[in-house]
């Protein structure tokens, strides 16, 4: 079985252009160099640790002080950039941000205390009574829930309309519409939406668009590079890595996220320094793991795809996936999360599956170091009505695999195994 082949001359030109104009950038901009570095002036301060530690010190401080009133002065007259107070801004979430915005080739990154922390952040601080925004159906269903039942609240009105449909997209607008948002690719389905046709769309109508980029990553696309406004991930999965810590980050132009940053500090939503911490360490093995969960996940695919206890696969690097071409057009690499649906099975002979499985771990999330399987029915929408299941394509019979960085020969095995087993 062959592993999906990554060109690293292709890999270091699609992460070239993460770099920009700067002459005070690193002198290389290879994914892997500015994962470890950052795309800052090497003779910075920020690079400069105390006593010369290689690695930056965790500042745990709520609170930082003044030499004297002209100092406070020069802070808040806008001439010395450096902290204030923990809620606004810490020196290790600075150089996260600093990161992340550079790996999403952003002129700024705004880091919140979860994924879905961040995305609330951004929504909140945008959209107001009487706007409205549309969805693609297929997202993460606590997006779904935050907008469809809490910011309605707010009058806000929130439409769904079918993954990767720009036409009903498009007849949804309304002169109050103010964000498109998606998933590329989607949770758990793994379909790919067109970017290019996002963004014509958004700009036609001069309306802001928003693609959650947390199973692509910036490895495999970076979404501002095609004219979207926000990128949106939850870097408690690839980003920080071994499932260790909880983080979100939104990435865009300055001018988009200084209220977004602004309404953070009065919200309070901010990561811990040690988490920022493990995030900024967790970003020095980003291009290294992402090859292996890449490699993985089509490597499992393929098995899957072949198996004759396997129903259908959900990969976008399979020919077989309805959105491959577009996935083939816009990634690099397909990431390492894969749905299948088995064969001729109910939800409890599927979940004999899942308790099969030897190596992945039954558990929420993706992204990990360590594999994880689920089944979605049980796991995440078990609350929900048959009705409203099979209205966002959750089959009973599903499964969500996260590959690892094991070996694949391993975790391919112990998947048949599993399906053997039943």
């Amino acid at each position: 079985m062959k592993p999906i082949a990554i060109d690293p001359v292709e890999m270091t030109d699609h992460a070239s252009r993460a770099a920009g104009p700067s002459s005070t950038s690193l002198p290389t901009s290879g994914l892997s160099t500015q994962c470890v570095h950052g795309n800052i002036n090497p003779d910075a301060p920020s690079r400069q640790h105390a006593e010369g530690a290689i690695t930056a010190p965790i500042y745990s401080a709520s609170t930082f002080t003044f030499e004297s009133t002209d100092k406070l002065l020069d802070f808040v007259e806008g001439r010395e950039q450096r902290e204030e107070y923990g809620r606004y801004g810490n020196p290790n979430e600075r150089l996260v941000e600093q990161k992340l915005a550079a790996l999403d080739n952003a002129e700024d990154a705004v880091v919140y205390s979860s994924g879905m922390a961040a995305i609330v952040g951004l929504l909140m601080s945008r959209l107001s009574s009487g706007d409205e925004i549309i969805f693609f159906d297929q997202c993460y269903h606590r997006s779904r829930e935050f907008c469809g039942k809490h910011l309605a609240k707010f009058g806000v009105v929130t439409r769904q309309v079918p993954t990767g449909d720009f036409a009903a997209m498009e007849a949804a607008i309304t002169p109050r519409t103010k964000m498109l948002v998606s998933e590329s690719p989607t949770n758990p389905h793994l379909t790919c939406v067109d970017l290019e046709q996002f963004v014509a769309l958004g700009k036609a109508h001069e309306i802001e668009t928003l693609i959650d980029a947390t199973l692509a990553t910036p490895m495999n696309v970076r979404p501002l590079d095609h004219g979207v406004d926000y990128v949106w991930h939850s870097a408690t999965k690839y980003l920080g890595g071994h499932n260790d810590l909880l983080a979100g980050v939104i990435s865009g132009r300055k001018e988009l996220l200084d209220p977004v940053r602004a309404l953070r500090g009065c919200l309070g939503s901010v990561t811990s320094p040690h988490s920022m911490y493990l995030l900024e360490r967790g970003l020095k093995t980003f291009s290294l793991r992402m090859q292996r969960h890449n490699e993985n996940g089509q490597a499992v695919a393929e098995f899957l795809h072949r198996h004759p206890k396997i129903e259908r696969v959900y990969y976008p690097g399979l020919p077989s996936h309805p959105s491959h071409a577009i996935a083939k057009e816009q990634m690099l690499g397909f990431g390492g999360l894969i749905t299948f649906t088995v064969k001729d099975a109910d939800w409890k002979t599927t979940s004999r599956v899942v308790d099969a499985a030897k190596i992945a771990r039954i558990a929420p999330s993706l992204g990990g170091t360590e594999s994880l399987i689920e089944q979605p029915l049980v796991m995440s929408y078990f609350k929900y009505t048959p009705e409203e299941r099979a209205n966002f394509g959750i089959a009973d019979n599903m499964i969500r695999y996260s590959c690892g960085i094991e070996d694949s020969a391993d975790l391919i095995a112990d998947l048949d195994q599993a399906l053997t087993a039943i």
